[in-house]
C-alpha cells in the first residue's frame, strides 16, 4: 500500500481532506482484500471534489482517465467503491463523532492531519455494505471537430446548432448571443 507520503507528494499538500481520503480509502482497499486498481477492477463513486478525492484517485487507482471515477457534486465526504469481483459495493464516510472530535478548534492542522493517521480505523470511518447496480465500464466515444472553434471533442457531447455539430461551449457561447 502507498504511504500518506507518497499521497501528499501526488496532492502536493499535507491536509485534513488529504488525510481523511487516505484513510476512507485505504479502508476500502482493506475491506475488498484488494490492491490499487490497474485497469476497472474497482469503480469509485466521489461525492466531492475536495482534496480527500485525491487520495481516493492514488491510492485505489480509480481515475477519470479510465473512466472508473465518478463524480457526483452533493459536497459530501462520502466515496462509494464497487469491487467488480465480488460484486460488492460499500458506502464509507467519516463518523460524525470523529468530525465533532477534529472540529476542536483548540489543535493545529498539523494536529488533525495526526489524529486522522494515528486514530483507529473503528473511531474514524463508517462503512456501511450497499445494493447498487454495477457501474458501466468506460466507453470510447468517437470524435468529431465542432464546426465552429474546429476543435476535436467527443461526439456524446456535441450538439446540434443552426444544423451543425458543435461543443457545448460553442453551443453556448451562441445561446447566449442569441438571448436564450
Amino acid at each position: 500500500m502507498k504511504s500518506y507520503q507518497e499521497a501528499v507528494q501526488f496532492h502536493g499538500h499535507s491536509c485534513p481532506g488529504l488525510a481523511m481520503g487516505y484513510r476512507m480509502t485505504k479502508a476500502a482497499l482493506e475491506f475488498f482484500s484488494t490492491e490499487r486498481a490497474v485497469d476497472e477492477e474497482m469503480v469509485a463513486i466521489v461525492e466531492n471534489d475536495a482534496c480527500g478525492t485525491d487520495a481516493v484517485q492514488f491510492l485505489s487507482g480509480c481515475t477519470f482517465g479510465k473512466g472508473n471515477l465518478i463524480f457526483k457534486d452533493f459536497g459530501k465526504m462520502v466515496y462509494i467503491f464497487y469491487h467488480r469481483a465480488s460484486g460488492k459495493a460499500i458506502r464509507i464516510g467519516r463518523k460524525s463523532s470523529f468530525r465533532t472530535k477534529l472540529s476542536d478548534t483548540q489543535i493545529s492542522s498539523e494536529e488533525r492531519i495526526n489524529l486522522i493517521l494515528t486514530s483507529p480505523e473503528k473511531d474514524i470511518v463508517q462503512i456501511e455494505e450497499i445494493n447498487i447496480p454495477e457501474p458501466e465500464y468506460s466507453r470510447i466515444f468517437d470524435t468529431v471537430l465542432c464546426e465552429i472553434c474546429e476543435e476535436s471533442v467527443v461526439e456524446s457531447k456535441t450538439r446540434k446548432l443552426n444544423g451543425k455539430i458543435v461543443c457545448i461551449p460553442c453551443y453556448e457561447k451562441q445561446k447566449k448571443k442569441e438571448g436564450n
